[in-house]
């Protein structure tokens, strides 16, 4: 009988270590998207995410979301990353131009039927993105196109990832 619980016991803390390696590979640290409400977006129309930030010494990877059916009528996207970082109320912006398709390739993104995905870097990979202060962040993403409403987008989001 003494056996038997000590190889459980092996059994559950070998376990639990490939549980507890596996939680500290995830780099996913937040994603979310808004849905566009009917699929035009108005330049009114500024989602914003907030999400909290504690470790101060990693770099991360910010990521743009879009998701839009075969008929959006452009290559690109132009948009305003705005930021409010903790402890500030002023904001910061920055402008993207964002590349959807090209001519000899088409959409740049992932897609399923008529609708597609892009999950655009915000950051170049050669450089490295790091959150100043730990504490509560708010980016805000502004559509600044001259078609308004800007239709045929289904969501807009936003992905941040720990890099390894």
């Amino acid at each position: 009988m003494k056996r038997i619980t000590n190889i459980s016991i092996v059994c559950f803390a070998l376990f639990g270590s490939l549980i507890n390696m596996t939680s500290c590979n995830s780099i996913d640290l937040y994603e979310k998207a808004v849905t566009i409400p009917n699929h035009s977006w108005e330049n009114t129309f500024k989602p914003s995410f907030t999400f909290s930030i504690n470790d101060t010494s990693s770099a991360y990877q910010l990521y743009f979301i879009i998701r839009h059916n075969d008929k959006y009528n452009y290559n690109n996207l132009y948009v305003n990353l705005i930021t409010k970082q903790p402890g500030q109320d002023s904001t910061q912006k920055a402008r993207y131009d964002l590349p959807l398709a090209t001519n000899e390739k088409g959409w740049l993104a992932s897609g399923m039927d008529d609708i597609y995905e892009h999950r655009i870097a915000l950051t170049p990979a050669n450089q490295d993105f790091r959150f100043r202060k730990a504490g509560v962040y708010t980016f805000t993403i502004e559509q600044i196109m001259r078609e308004n409403p800007l239709k045929n987008v289904l969501n807009v989001g936003l992905r941040i990832e720990k890099k390894q």
